[in-house]
């Protein structure tokens, strides 16, 4: 059977009106300018990414001044005010601002200002510490039940649901109450990690079994590198953006559960100057002076908000996919 001529192909091959297609010329598509890279830019990491979106982004660079202010003011109160936060006058009683008090004093005759410049120190203590221990701890836990999987993840996991049953609020109480005859900063930051470790584990957990399926880790092994080494030097190091996120912002939350146990009494005790204790002294005169209320709270809510601020910003830099915008 003859093959069909060029005509014949073409006329097979011919399109109906407006169903024409054009083809551009090789010359006018540059395709390989533009699929081209720059091999001679230095590589960038993920971190790297991270930071030259932060720095366009203006909550963080708002946040990060907040907390920097924030944290000066806790590291030197002295450059603040010379005044001391347990010096009480009963002659000042609520009375009104005037020159070297600018917020007024309290119903025991304490100044406001300082209390509130040092009642700082205190709840960011409280706060950071508890931040660091509960990642550490937390994160921890997590990569162990993530990587090892088996019996070791069913047992760490149950043991982290019978945490998440228990409110943080409502244990830390009952434990603050159980040993109330001695109170510090420490064993307010104890019973917080003792409680907050659950969600950064459940993070870490979920983080690490999706890191340890890559194929960086399966050529790790493949080399000859123990699970552990894996675990250590591979997996933890890749898994830790969603942790510092809930630990950014977690942070905040634990400020304010330092406030909120020091307001309902079982928190610090009275003669540590804390925002949580000048607001629950600060009740009883709400309706006749509300400025001696409104100081520390109104710093309490700025630090909070700041780290708040701050979390949301690492978290739409280190996970494209839940930006907003």
């Amino acid at each position: 059977m003859a093959e069909p001529t060029r005509n014949e192909s073409t006329a097979a091959t011919a399109t109906l009106p407006g169903q024409e297609r054009y083809v551009a010329p090789i010359d006018e598509t540059p395709l390989q300018a533009v699929d081209s890279i720059d091999e001679s830019a230095p590589a960038a990491s993920m971190w790297a990414d991270a930071w030259r979106t932060l720095r366009r982004n203006p909550m963080f660079i708002i946040s990060a001044i907040l907390i920097v202010l924030v944290v000066f003011v806790a590291l030197f109160p002295g450059v603040f005010t010379k005044q001391n936060p347990n010096y009480c006058n009963l002659d000042n009683s609520l009375e009104p601002a005037k020159a070297g008090h600018p917020f007024g004093f309290d119903l025991q005759g304490c100044d406001v200002y300082t209390r509130t410049i040092y009642g700082t120190r205190t709840s960011l203590s409280v706060g950071l510490l508890s931040t660091i221990l509960v990642v550490v701890i937390g994160a921890f836990i997590g990569a162990l039940a993530g990587f090892f999987g088996g019996w070791v993840d069913a047992v760490l996991s149950r043991l982290t649901d019978i945490f998440l049953a228990l409110p943080i609020l409502l244990g830390a109480i009952v434990v603050l109450q159980m040993f109330k005859t001695s109170t510090s900063i420490w064993k307010l930051v104890l019973v917080i990690t003792l409680f907050g470790w659950v969600s950064t584990a459940r993070i870490a957990r979920g983080a690490v079994m999706e890191a340890k399926n890559l194929e960086f880790n399966t050529a790790s092994t493949a080399l000859g590198s123990t699970p552990w080494r894996n675990l250590i030097r591979h997996i933890i190091p890749n898994s830790l953006a969603p942790i510092i996120v809930i630990g950014t912002t977690s942070l905040g939350s634990y400020i304010v559960l330092e406030a909120t146990l020091s307001f309902l009494g079982v928190g610090l005790p009275t003669t540590t100057v804390s925002w949580g204790g000048d607001i629950s002294s600060a009740q009883s005169v709400l309706r006749t002076n509300p400025s001696v209320l409104f100081y520390p709270s109104a710093a309490l809510a700025i630090t909070v908000l700041a780290f708040i601020m701050m979390g949301d910003a690492v978290k739409d830099a280190l996970d494209p996919k839940s930006r907003t915008a």
